[in-house]
Formats: C-alpha cells, structure tokens, sequence
C-alpha cells in the first residue's frame, strides 16, 4: 500500500522544516459532528461547512505575505456519501487584482493521527511540504491544502483510499472559490499537484475530475511517486523499513470500508501496532512498524483474501484517462515505491489517450524526487496556465 518516506529522509526533512476565533460561514460547526452532518447531507460537493483565520508559515514564524484559512468543507466518501473534510486555503496578499490561479495540492504521508494534519502544522511553521507550497504562493498563486477524509475531522484517515483521496483534492478546490475573501471564481484556472500519497491523490482526482468536477477549469496534473497499484506496494515494503506504512494503509482502507474488519486479522501484537499507529505522525510510525512481517502481526494476512485485494484493486490508478495533461514523474531508484509501477501509470494512461509528459528522475530516492522536482513541476503548471502547448511524450 502507500508510502512516503525513509525514516532517515522524513527526520532530515523534518529537521529542515524546522486560532482564532471561528468565523462560521453556514450554520454548522466543526466541532458539533452532528450538526455538521446536518449541513452536509443538504449541501453540494465543496460547500463551505466553517471556516475560521489560520496561519501559513513554512518555519516557525516565518512570514509569508500570504492570507489563510482553515476550513471544513463537504466531500465525499469513496462509497458515494456526503462528508466533511478540513483543509486550508492560502492566498498570497500581493495586491493582485486580476485572475489568480488555484493550485489544488495534495501533501504526502504526515500519519494517521489528527494532530499531523497539515492545517494543524500550517500555523506552526511544522508541516514538512510548506516549504514546496511556499514555491507556490511566491508565484502568486492560491493554495488549496486538503487535510483528506478522517485527518483532523473524527474517524480514522482513510489513507492510500484513491477515490476517497481524489474526491478530497478537488473538492478543496471547490472550496476554496466558494470561500468569501479570497478573490477566486468559478472561471479561475485550476492546477492539480502531489506526490506519493499526494500521487495517489491527485491521480485520482486528474481521472475523476471529468465526471465529479467538471465545473472545475483544471488546465493540467503534475503528479510523481504516485503508488498506483497498492497490491505491488505492500508486497514490496512487507517486513522492509517501509512496512510501518503498509499498515497505516491497512487502517485507511478499514477506514473506508468497514466491513473488511481489520481487528478480526490482528493478533495481540497487531492490536498493539495499530493501535499506536493511529496515534503517530509518519516519522515515529515508521519506526514504531519497520521491518515487521504482516505474517507475524495477524492470525492470517487479509491481503490474501479476496474483498480485501479487491478494495485494493479499487484504488489502482490508470483505470482511466485524465482528462487535463499531465505531469508525471518518478525516481529510477526509488526505495518505496518501486519505479516500475510509475512507470506502469504512464503506460495505463497513455493507452488510454490521455496527454503525459512522463519524466523519470535519474539520481536520488523518493524525498530527493519530490524537493528536486517540485520546482520543475510548477514551471510546467505555470505553462499550462499561460496557454502553452503540451510537450506529451506516451
């Protein structure tokens, strides 16, 4: 399943890296789930549940020039229900007045616990992506964050759940136009962009924006690391340091689909392991599950059961063609998620007739391709924005 990052890599980036009042814009409140489950069930897709002043700092205290709000915002779920998902919007205050562009990003793995939400690291300068954000604004584009399902909102994160993901991603962007005072609209230009779980993600929501957002103007996806078969992904971090983020995925898609019971595989070893995981931020959940066998923390491996590789399945990406171009990319020497199954999206995608430029990246490892593609990522964002033709190489 979905991966972000070596132990070694997250610290070093975590190292690098470094609310007031609510102004409620419905009736509904965050922090009353029942009322906001009220207002969701009545209201379309990327309606503004609260909103409230937040804060966008890349290090502790670092002054960005930029206006955010935290957000709760309808979605929907990868069954098909209403729910509501946080997020945050950032807009830089620069004295733009005329069209600005939407970026509608979606962050790699944080954890599963609430507490690691990117709107919850925003205003502490300690979300390890804002660093790849602020390249964003300083272009004087708009930022739409989304926290995704269940991180920072109750229930477990339903992560590496694509369509649950991808609903999320441009959900975010709906909200964010819809939201008062940002100076975005309905005709405003819309770019896609993540990576790893952020990958996934957004692969998801370049697929599904045709049928589930097309009142969006999307002009292009830039999306790399992306896990688009979550079978191959576990099976290839199983027992290695990645295996901590083998289960986080496993308590995503329980998440999402409770009826594949999860603690009805788990030994009292697994119970322990998952139990802490739901609680852990990336970096010590990836230590607290390296090098573990889900032979030896379940009674039997649910990954060889049919509803479960079918839910699976469910999440591949390359099912169907984006309907925008895409930038996509992977690191040749990825240790995480293995090349060949970025490679394999391409292919997929390409088949399909959708519009790649496909870049593989020659030296370094999974972070590494995210910090020294970003930059190029956003130049080929800003080319689609600008009207430029697509150099597609399927």
């Amino acid at each position: 399943m979905h991966v972000r990052t070596s132990f070694r890599a997250v610290l070093a980036l975590v190292a690098a890296a470094g609310l007031s009042a609510a102004t409620l814009t419905t009736v509904a409140h965050a922090d009353d789930p029942a009322r906001a489950d009220d207002t969701v069930a009545a209201a379309a897709p990327g309606d503004i549940v609260s909103s409230e002043p937040s804060a966008f700092h890349p290090l502790p205290g670092q002054p960005t020039h930029t206006k955010a709000w935290k957000v709760h915002y309808r979605s929907t779920t990868a069954k098909g229900t209403p729910n509501t998902v946080s997020g945050t919007v950032i807009v830089p205050q620069d004295g733009r007045t005329g069209p600005r562009p939407l970026i509608t990003y979606a962050v790699g793995t944080v954890g599963v616990g609430d507490h690691c939400a990117p709107s919850a690291g925003f205003p502490r300068g300690t979300t390890v992506e804002a660093n790849l954000i602020q390249q964003l604004t300083l272009r004087g584009w708009a930022v739409a964050v989304t926290d995704y399902e269940g991180l920072g909102t109750p229930g477990d994160h339903t992560y590496t759940v694509g369509r649950a993901a991808g609903h999320a991603v441009l959900d975010a962007a709906r909200a964010a136009i819809r939201l008062p005072g940002t100076g975005l609209s309905k005709d405003s230009p819309v770019g896609i962009m993540g990576y790893s779980q952020g990958g996934q993600a957004t692969s998801w929501a370049a697929e599904l924006h045709g049928s589930y957002a097309p009142d969006l103007k999307v002009k292009g996806t830039a999306t790399g690391g992306v896990p688009g078969d979550l079978m191959k992904v576990a099976d290839f971090n199983d027992g290695g340091y990645g295996s901590g983020l083998v289960f986080m995925a496993a308590i995503g898609q329980n998440a999402a689909f409770p009826e594949l019971r999860l603690d009805s595989y788990l030994n009292s070893a697994g119970r322990s392991l998952i139990g802490a995981l739901r609680n852990s931020c990336v970096a010590d959940g990836s230590v607290l599950g390296s090098f573990k066998k889900i032979r030896d923390m379940t009674t039997r491996n649910p990954l060889e059961q049919p509803d479960w590789q079918q839910r699976l399945r469910d999440s591949r990406v390359g099912t169907r063609a984006p309907d925008a171009p895409v930038y996509l990319y992977h690191a040749l020497a990825d240790e995480l998620i293995p090349y060949g199954i970025g490679r394999q999206v391409r292919t997929d995608w390409c088949a399909r007739g959708a519009n790649v430029e496909w870049h593989t990246v020659p030296l370094g490892e999974h972070v590494s391709g995210v910090v020294t593609q970003s930059p190029l990522a956003a130049r080929w964002l800003a080319e689609r924005f600008s009207g430029k033709p697509v150099r597609g190489n399927c």
